[in-house]
Formats: C-alpha cells, sequence, structure tokens
C-alpha cells in the first residue's frame, strides 16, 4: 500500500459521506498509487478498514456520546445533568468541572440532630442577657457560699454604678438636645470654637457668627437700595442674601436681628409697592426695612448710608453678640462651686469649661404683621368681640386662656446654667472639707486671673514658654560659627532657620532681646556705630540657664 498523504484523508472523508455503505459488504475507497479513490469488494466478509485518524489533531481521549447533542453548544443545565466522570481529577465528560459539598450518603440523622443541638445552644447564650446573676449551688460549702456572696455584691454594686453614670450622661446632654430641637449638630458647628487658628479670647459660636455675617449682608444691600432712593423689601433682601452667602435666609433671621440690634431698621408693612413681575401683587403687604441714621448723616439734604457708617454699624453689631454671649457666661459663673464673679470689663476670655458652642439660638424679635381687621386670631380678640353674647361659663374659660397665654409670652429669656455640682466622689472619701475648700477656692482664683489677662501679657508668657528650648538652639549657633559675638541680624537669620517652630526674623529678635532682659549675665546686646552685635557666654552651664528660663516663666504665670 502506498504511503497515506495529506489529502488522501479529505478525499476519503468526501467519499464516505456521499457512497452509502451495504450491510453485506459493499464498495470501500482505498488508496490507489495515484491518490485517486477506487472501488473494492470485502473479501472473505472482513470487516471494512477504519478511516485514518487526522494527522492534525491528537486523540484526547474518549468522550461520551451524548444523543441529540450532535452539531451544537450544550446549555449549562444538560452539563450539570451529566454524571460526573473523573472526580479524582476533578472533570465532567472530560471538561473541568466544579465540584459540590455533599454530605456523605451514610450520614443519618444523627448529624442533623447534633447540628440542630449546636444551634439551639447557641441561640441560648445570644439570648442570655447580663442581668442574670450566677445561681449559689445548694450544696455548697459555706466558705464558697460566702465568696459567692461577695461576688454578687460587687456585681450589683458595679451595675448600679454603671447605671447612675448612663443616667448623669444623659442629664448632661438633655440640655443642649433641647437648645437644638432634638437634632444633633454636626461637628463643625459643635467645636467651631476650638478649631480657630487665634488665640483664646472671646470667641463668637457659629451660630452667631453666621447671623453677624448676615448682618453684613442686610447692611450691604440695604445700603445701595437706600442711597438710591428705592424701597427695600423683605423679597429683594432676601435674594441678594442668599446670593452671597449660599445661605437660606427668612423673616426669623430679620427677628434676630432687630433683637440683637434695635435701633438698626425701622421695619413696617406697607403695600402698593411696585413689584415688577416679582410673583406679589401690588395690592399685597410687604415687609419693608429702612436703616436707622442721625440727623447729620445726609447728603445733598437726603439721608446716606456711608461706608464707615457701615463699618461703624458691623462693630456696635458684633459688640451686641460678645454682650450677650457675657450673659451666659455670667450665668455659668454663678452657677459654679464656689462661684465667680468677673467684671466684664477686664473679661479677655471665657472660662476653659464653658462650651461657647452650645449657647442658646437669639429669640427672634415680634415684626409686624399685615393688619388684619375681620380675621380673629387670639382668645383675648374674641373675648372683647363676643363680650356679652356668650355664657358666663365660656367667658370664665376665654378669659383665663388669654391670662395663660400673656404669662406665657411675658417669660424671660433662658440663659446657660452650668451643671449642678455632683456629690463628694468616693475617692475624696476621708479628705477635710476645709481642705477642699481651700483647693476649690484656688483654682477659682486662678481660673479667675486667666479668664483677666490682659493679650500682652498672653504673648510674653507664650514667648518664655519658648525660652528654654530656644536658649540650647542659641548656644549650638554660637558654637558653630565658632565667635563671641554676632551681628544681630545673623544670629536672628541662623536661629529662624535651626528652630523647629517656624518664625520670621523680626519675632526671633523679640526673643533674644527678652534673653538678654532675663539673663543679663549670659546674653548681652550691644550697639556699636550703626551696627547692632549679640554677645555669648559659652563657659556658663547651660542646664542652670534652662532652669532659671523655667523659673522665671512659672512666676510669669503666676501672676
Amino acid at each position: 500500500m502506498a504511503q497515506l498523504r495529506l489529502t488522501d484523508f479529505f478525499g476519503r472523508a468526501k467519499a464516505a459521506a456521499t457512497v452509502p455503505a451495504k450491510r453485506g459488504g459493499g464498495p470501500w475507497l482505498k488508496a490507489a498509487p495515484g491518490g485517486a479513490p477506487v472501488h473494492r469488494e470485502a473479501e472473505d466478509g472482513a470487516p471494512p478498514p477504519p478511516l485514518p485518524a487526522s494527522p492534525r489533531t491528537p486523540s484526547r481521549g474518549a468522550v461520551p456520546a451524548v444523543p441529540g447533542l450532535a452539531g451544537r453548544k450544550r446549555s449549562r443545565r444538560e452539563m450539570e445533568a451529566e454524571p460526573l466522570t473523573g472526580a479524582g481529577t476533578g472533570e465532567r465528560g472530560g471538561k473541568s468541572a466544579r465540584r459540590r459539598l455533599e454530605l456523605p450518603a451514610d450520614a443519618g440523622p444523627s448529624a442533623a440532630e447534633d447540628l440542630a443541638a449546636l444551634r439551639s445552644r447557641l441561640q441560648r447564650m445570644k439570648m442570655k442577657t447580663p442581668s442574670q446573676l450566677l445561681p449559689i449551688p445548694a450544696g455548697a460549702g459555706a466558705e464558697l457560699r460566702s465568696r459567692l456572696e461577695t461576688l454578687r455584691g460587687l456585681e450589683l454594686r458595679l451595675r448600679d454604678k454603671a447605671a447612675a453614670s448612663g443616667a448623669q450622661t444623659q442629664e448632661t446632654t438633655a440640655p443642649a438636645a433641647e437648645a437644638t430641637g432634638g437634632q444633633k449638630l454636626p461637628a463643625y458647628q459643635r467645636f467651631h470654637a476650638l478649631a480657630q487658628d487665634q488665640p483664646p479670647g472671646l470667641t463668637l459660636p457659629y451660630k452667631y457668627k453666621v447671623l453677624a455675617e448676615m448682618f453684613r449682608s442686610v447692611d450691604t444691600i440695604a445700603g445701595m437700595l437706600f442711597n438710591r432712593a428705592e424701597t427695600i423689601t423683605f423679597a429683594k433682601v432676601k435674594q441678594g442674601v442668599q446670593d452671597m452667602m449660599r445661605k437660606q435666609f427668612e423673616e426669623r433671621h430679620v427677628g434676630q436681628i432687630k433683637a440683637v440690634y434695635p435701633t438698626s431698621y425701622r421695619l413696617r408693612q406697607e403695600k402698593n409697592i411696585p413689584t415688577f413681575g416679582s410673583g406679589v401683587k401690588k395690592s399685597d403687604y410687604q415687609l419693608t426695612l429702612e436703616p436707622v441714621l442721625g440727623e447729620d448723616e445726609k447728603v445733598c439734604g437726603r439721608p446716606h448710608l456711608s461706608a464707615s457708617r457701615l463699618l461703624e454699624r458691623r462693630k456696635e453689631f458684633n459688640r451686641s453678640l460678645v454682650n450677650i454671649v457675657k450673659q451666659h457666661h455670667a450665668a455659668f459663673l454663678a452657677a459654679l462651686t464656689p462661684p465667680m464673679v468677673v467684671p466684664e470689663d477686664k473679661l479677655t476670655r471665657w472660662h476653659p469649661r464653658f462650651n461657647v458652642d452650645e449657647v442658646p439660638d437669639i429669640s427672634p424679635a415680634e415684626l409686624p404683621r399685615p393688619p388684619q381687621e375681620d380675621r380673629i386670631t387670639t382668645a383675648q380678640e374674641l373675648l372683647s368681640t363676643a363680650r356679652g353674647t356668650m355664657i358666663p361659663k365660656m367667658e370664665k374659660a376665654l378669659a383665663n386662656l388669654a391670662l395663660r397665654t400673656a404669662e406665657a409670652g411675658a417669660g424671660e429669656p433662658v440663659l446657660s446654667k452650668a451643671p449642678s455640682p455632683a456629690s463628694t466622689s468616693s475617692a475624696l472619701k476621708g479628705v477635710s472639707q476645709a481642705l477642699l475648700e481651700r483647693i476649690r477656692a484656688k483654682e477659682a482664683r486662678k481660673l479667675q486671673a486667666l479668664m483677666t489677662r490682659d493679650p500682652r501679657q498672653e504673648e510674653r508668657l507664650a514667648m518664655l514658654g519658648r525660652l528654654p528650648a530656644m536658649a540650647r538652639v542659641l548656644r549650638n549657633v554660637f558654637v558653630a560659627e565658632k565667635k563671641q559675638a554676632l551681628p544681630l541680624e545673623v544670629a536672628c537669620a541662623r536661629m529662624a532657620e535651626s528652630f523647629p517652630t517656624q518664625m520670621t526674623a523680626g519675632e526671633m529678635e523679640k526673643h533674644l532681646r527678652l534673653f538678654a532682659e532675663l539673663l543679663p549675665d549670659w546674653v548681652g546686646i550691644h550697639a556699636i556705630r550703626t551696627d547692632t552685635y549679640i554677645k555669648l557666654d559659652k563657659n556658663k552651664e547651660l542646664g542652670l540657664v534652662v532652669e532659671r528660663l523655667a523659673k522665671a516663666a512659672k512666676e510669669a504665670e503666676a501672676l
């Protein structure tokens, strides 16, 4: 037989597809020497020779024939329905398949019972509350019983203490929740005073600062409209303020401005004001604002709101806000133990425990309302209108209601109160009450001195606190330069480059002059002709110098 070629396989396959096979032996294809297919009868009933396999595709093993799947792609459900083959190799039908975790076939009802028991045990552990105390066994001895009783007593005391601390926390947080209407303010408002990048002083709460900014915006818009002889309506001011601040501006804020600065604007309800398509009828009443100015503030015979007057009004509004916070601060100091009294003109900062951002909001003043002659809104109006036409019982009820309404409206503004002092802590039991009173009085004097400290003295204290660390840097500068004296400008530049805190040359010069003031035997500043030099005694012990500087800072802080 001649050697088979690649084209013989395709030729035989084509001929086998076109020529049907016979049962008793029919014509079969055989390769001829020329390569063309020829017919030959089967000899002696021998089976026909099989077709040679493809020379290009190697055999991959036997694949079980699946009826009805030839010529199309099998779906996932049909593949999963096939029996698993090659379990050891992780194959299904010659292809990779996913393994499933199944319970063994011999796992009887005992496995399910164990699983149910485990679940019930976990459920009992979750439902167990900490309030249940451990029972004492009936057969326990006297010593064991006494120890268990001691443990139960300690546990009860700890739970009572935790409950008392939780109740105290709720009592302290209740006033703040009432002041904000039950809503928790965001952190940038609750801790606004702590995030200010400025020296501590009479800072304002966040909501008061927002109100001050609203007043500035209202004054700016009202000044432009007033100087153009244009009627200032609330609708115009509202739109302008909201465009400037990107915050909601309502009539309530106008009432707050009126409450803080009563002589700032004259408010009225007017009608027949040109609206120019603003959606308000000309016959409707509108709230109007008119700045209150003096007789001498006129330009060409007409009142004029100048820029200097706007600045004065802004400062006056800020002073009024500070005075309101001072009232709450004074109420806080009066509720302390012992009470403290600090003159308002000497107050330079708030008490350390006074939370500025928890000051209550300003109650808005009453604004003028449009006249309503034919509408009855209060019990007093109804009583005066229908007097004599009602039965005495109804007339008495209306009179009582009007009296209660008048009393509620005449209530005093709520001031900040300090939390009531707790009883003596268990850690202080046995300490003399007189000693506690002396300690509290000393702390009160220290806090009062802190609240009335002059800002310049505060700056000097900050400089004294930096001198001990600065002394080491100054000595290292002179040691590196290998000189006894340096120009003051050069020394300030070297110190500013070496000191960890960023400072300007002018600030560094103040510290060096303070060195010469406190330690003249160690640092000296001399002016020679047109230059100024600083001299340092490097033979002085640095530890003694640092100790003297720390002592000076402590004495200045005690003043």
